[in-house]
């Protein structure tokens, strides 16, 4: 077990033109660089997912409340190879600017994602992607057009457990002076 976290609990997307879309769960998800944005993403090949994101070249990472901690279960624990998740889970697949890769509609922020680069790294292979366009639901919009993440818990995984995240009502800088 890797005792680092905890880290966000993500829906992944992904899909084909044409053809089937999947969600995958994934915990190891994470930011690698600012500019430009890129994410790291890591998915064992033996996934239903993993050919879908290498063959395309894209994904979606949809970010997770506390509340739907059930979707995150749910897609993580049936093969995409003998169900239609978004069927399964009632979720809805929105295209966005990607070609193939849907966005869930029901995920309060989602990042869409093109492939740069695929990393074999042992029992997972780490994408990295640049993100290329992000969505974020009204509700979390402040009055200036920024981000508010206060009216959600966040849904974060730890030593196989998920944890509620919750915003601390903290006014900080990024350095000290």
């Amino acid at each position: 077990v890797t005792l680092l976290g905890p880290v966000p609990s993500a829906l992944i997307s992904c899909g084909r033109a044409g053809g089937k879309k999947n969600i995958i769960t994934l915990a190891w998800v994470g930011v690698i660089n600012s500019s430009p944005p890129m994410v790291s993403i890591s998915v064992r090949p033996s996934r239903y997912s993993h050919p879908i994101i290498k063959e395309t070249g894209e994904f979606v990472i949809n970010i997770l409340n506390a509340d739907q901690v059930l979707l995150a279960e749910g897609c993580g624990t049936v093969s995409g190879k003998k169900v239609d998740k978004f069927k399964q889970f009632n979720l809805t697949a929105v295209q966005g600017t990607l070609k193939q890769a849907p966005l869930i509609k029901e995920c309060p922020i989602n990042l869409e994602c093109r492939v740069k680069q695929a990393l074999n790294l042992g029992s997972h292979e780490m994408f990295i992607g640049q993100v290329k366009e992000v969505y974020v639901a009204e509700q979390l919009l402040n009055e200036r057009g920024g981000i508010n993440f206060h009216p959600y818990e966040w849904l974060g995984y730890f030593g196989g457990q998920y944890f509620k995240v919750k915003p601390l009502d903290l006014s900080l800088g990024y350095s000290l002076k």
